[in-house]
């Protein structure tokens, strides 16, 4: 036998010369294990490879896609021995690279006709397996891996018969000639933990599974990493996933890279297999790669694509996303235009590694300077504005993932930019507590960088106390507030605006906590300051009288806080115009201090004027406008008209829940206001539910100690007071007063108005007494106001 070009005459025993098509397939050719292991999940998958299986026709072909460590080989194997497929022989080759398929063709060459192995070289044997193939049916070719196409065409388009394919790749847009395509994805959170705990108890039945929901959720429910991990905890019997969890994020690169001695196959680890995959995006094109390490500081899912503008001209970025969608790596959405990244991939494709180029630790921080650099760029400049909120909402996951991913100290005034107007974002939609978790970031990067003298680290630091006073800790933010007014008189001067305007933030914070007596001279030294250094008309020294007028209305001094309120509202509309916000802000906070004094017949027109006049100006839904119709229906009950207010609450409520959210404060005090408008018309059956869930928010959300929380727990034990429950209300008010007496003060209008309603329970003849009712509705129609005139403090810069 001659085996081509410049050949040599080969001898063969004579039963190696039959033809391919006259060997049989004899039993026992198949060359992958018949039981392939622990299995869990993936029934739909399965009966998709079923289907196309019974299709009528000649050669089916099936491809299996999707990330690596994703179980495509593991599905493969499951069906292929579990299956009543029929076929035989099952050859399973891997078929990453063309050497790859040659070497598996020319092994089946070998098994079928073993005296072929000795004399023929590799080339003939793959081309007698070709043949062999062409002339036979009722076998199954497993191609596992494949990452070019190209690689196996000649071998689909010559083995045309009725034999089968099935091919698994990471390359998921390359299939749209294969008739049956299965795109495979992560495990449903019970098949991983089944996986998980069925591999974990081997050595260790009944052992500690503390945490297992967890790691599975932090692995993304991929099986690779998940089996990885349960191969460790069954070879470390004293680790539970918890533990194992904290090694993850101690020494992610070593963790890894770990599997089980004798159990983990050293190149069947997550990182090894990723890590191929990025050195091979790095040589196809360098630009994907260094998108994924940008990505990975993400979010994992719904990514603006908008996020990835600039670094690259469109083809080249196009191109780069195009490979990354081919190999799994990502996932676009082009009804949303995002993408998604599996959580696991981002963790490992921001975790340095040395035996990685890809992964160097150099090029995975460039990545982070991208990344925050590109998403401060992208955010509103703007935090109170609703028309911004949309943009807000969809980039602050990002912000939010970028944080917990990135190390305090790796930080960068970008960072401090970022985490500064995302704090501002979150001060103004009620979310304080992580308004601030990322404003003391930010402090803590700018007094790094730039000192603690530095105007903008004197800005975060004003933000910071804004913050807490939002969310009630005055013990926090005053101090902070005196230290920043210090801090600028000393850097600044005495007239500059940052200056003054600490002066009236702290004013406004004494204010909050009560103290009047320190709160109302200095917002009068402010607005003297204010009118000399910037004039009679201007926006600060107009806020600056507005808020000194709120503190004498705080202090019950009408006869000072009305003229003051029709000063700033007259210089407001020559100033400004009739229609700016700010004028329309004096017109509602004059109507609330008629409202306070009782005189509802000059209230309630300005009420309607400035909610007609906010409509046309700011339109439907503006939160402002929802204020508004806020405050007329606080002042329809006030004049004991219910049958208009409660409709208007419940208009209010429904609106704030959809323009806001559920978990926003003016949500909360909506829910408040309608159950306060329930109690007093003698509905405490739909009252004390209301009043009950509004407490429950805002302890959740708030704390527990913030004043509106107090504010709550009086209104409900009001509520069950008015029911005729005592048993339920004085302990409530007994709590109450004990908290407003250590978080505000002894004196504070909030302590005044529960010890006065604990007192009125407390008498044998007042228990749900209509005096009782009208103490809830007080204190409900009291913090209202007082969130309403709080529109001019101006606590926040950006």
């Amino acid at each position: 036998m001659q085996t081509g070009d410049h050949s040599t005459v080969v001898s063969l025993p004579p039963e190696a010369l039959r033809p391919p098509d006259l060997i049989p397939a004899r039993a026992g050719l198949d060359n992958f294990s018949s039981h392939p292991g622990l299995f869990v999940g993936r029934t739909s998958e399965l009966d998709q490879l079923d289907a196309a299986l019974a299709a009528p026709g000649g050669t089916v072909v099936q491809a299996v896609h999707g990330l690596g460590g994703i179980g495509k080989s593991t599905l493969a194997a499951h069906w292929a021995a579990t299956r009543p497929h029929h076929c035989a022989p099952i050859r399973w080759i891997t078929a990453d690279t063309p050497d790859g398929i040659q070497n598996g063709l020319a092994d089946l060459a070998a098994a079928l006709q073993p005296a072929l192995s000795a004399t023929l070289p590799i080339e003939a044997l793959a081309e007698w397996a070709l043949q062999w193939l062409a002339s036979h049916t009722g076998w199954l070719l497993i191609l596992d891996n494949v990452n070019d196409p190209a690689d196996i065409a000649s071998l689909l388009a010559r083995a045309h018969t009725q034999g089968r394919f099935l091919i698994t790749s990471r390359l998921a847009t390359v299939w749209h000639h294969i008739p049956t395509v299965v795109r495979l994805d992560v495990l449903d959170e019970a098949e991983a933990l089944d996986l998980l705990a069925r591999t974990a108890i081997t050595t260790a039945p009944g052992r500690d599974l503390d945490g297992a929901a967890e790691l599975c959720a932090e692995l993304g429910q991929l099986p690779l990493a998940i089996e990885q991990a349960a191969a460790y905890l069954a070879q470390n019997p004293l680790t539970t996933p918890r533990d194992y969890l904290a090694l993850l994020n101690a020494y992610p690169a070593a963790m890894y890279r770990s599997g089980a001695t004798g159990i983990t196959k050293p190149d069947r680890t997550i990182a090894r297999i990723w890590n191929l995959t990025l050195d091979r995006l790095s040589t196809l094109q360098p630009k994907a790669a260094e998108l994924l390490r940008i990505l990975a500081w993400y979010a994992p899912d719904q990514i603006p694509v908008t996020l990835l503008d600039g670094l690259a001209d469109p083809p080249t970025l196009n191109d780069a996303l195009g490979l990354l969608t081919a190999y799994s790596m990502i996932t676009p959405d082009h009804a949303t235009r995002t993408l998604a990244v599996h959580r696991l991939v981002q963790a490992l494709a921001r975790t340095p590694d040395p035996d990685s180029p890809p992964s160097a630790a150099h090029l995975i921080n460039d990545a982070l300077s991208h990344a925050t650099s590109q998403l401060a760029n992208a955010l509103p400049n703007t935090w109170d504005t609703p028309t911004t909120w949309p943009k807000w909402r969809t980039l602050l996951p990002h912000v939010d993932a970028l944080a917990d991913h990135a190390a305090a100290e790796t930080d960068s005034l970008a960072t401090a930019r970022l985490l500064n107007l995302t704090g501002l974002f979150l001060a103004d939609q009620g979310q304080v507590v992580h308004a601030i978790n990322h404003l003391r970031r930010a402090l803590a990067v700018n007094v790094r960088m730039l000192g603690r003298d530095h105007p903008d680290t004197l800005s975060v630091r004003n933000n910071l106390a804004g913050a807490y006073e939002s969310a009630g800790d005055l013990g926090r933010a005053i101090p902070l507030y005196e230290q920043t007014l210090a801090d600028r008189v000393r850097v600044l001067g005495e007239d500059h605006r940052s200056t003054l305007s600490s002066r009236n933030n702290l004013a406004g914070a004494y204010q909050s906590v009560g103290s009047l007596g320190r709160a109302i001279p200095l917002f009068k030294e402010t607005l003297s300051a204010m009118v000399r250094a910037l004039g009679e008309d201007h926006p600060d020294t107009l806020t600056c009288r507005s808020n000194l007028a709120s503190a004498f209305q705080s202090a019950g001094d009408l006869g000072r806080a009305i003229p003051l309120f029709k000063q700033t509202l007259a210089d407001r509309v020559r100033a400004l115009g009739e229609d700016h916000p700010d004028t329309l802000t004096s017109r509602n906070n004059l109507a609330g201090a008629y409202d306070v004094a009782g005189d509802l017949g000059r209230a309630i027109p300005l009420f309607k004027r400035t909610l007609a006049d906010r409509v046309r100006v700011l339109g439907e839904d503006h939160p402002k406008v929802l204020s508004s119709r806020n405050n007329l229906a606080g002042a329809y009950a006030a004049a004991g008209d219910l049958g208009r207010a409660i409709p208007l609450y419940e208009e209010i409520l429904t609106n704030r829940v959809r323009v806001l959210g559920e978990d926003h404060p003016k949500v909360f005090s909506s829910r408040n206001n309608l159950a306060g408008a329930y109690a007093a018309a003698g509905d405490p059956g739909r009252a004390i539910p209301l009043f009950e869930q509004t407490l429950a928010d805002r302890v959740r959300m708030l704390g527990e100690d913030h004043p509106e929380t107090l504010s709550s727990s009086n209104n409900l034990a009001g509520a069950y007071a008015a029911a005729g429950d005592p048993g339920r209300a004085i302990p409530l008010y007994e709590k109450t007063l004990t908290d407003v007496i250590r978080v505000l003060s002894d004196n504070h209008p909030l302590t005044v108005t529960v010890r006065e309603n604990l007192a009125a329970v407390d008498a044998p003849d007042a228990v749900g007494t209509p005096e009782n009712g009208r103490a809830v509705l007080r204190t409900r129609r009291q913090r209202t106001h007082s969130v309403s005139a709080d529109d001019d403090q101006d606590s926040f810069e950006p």
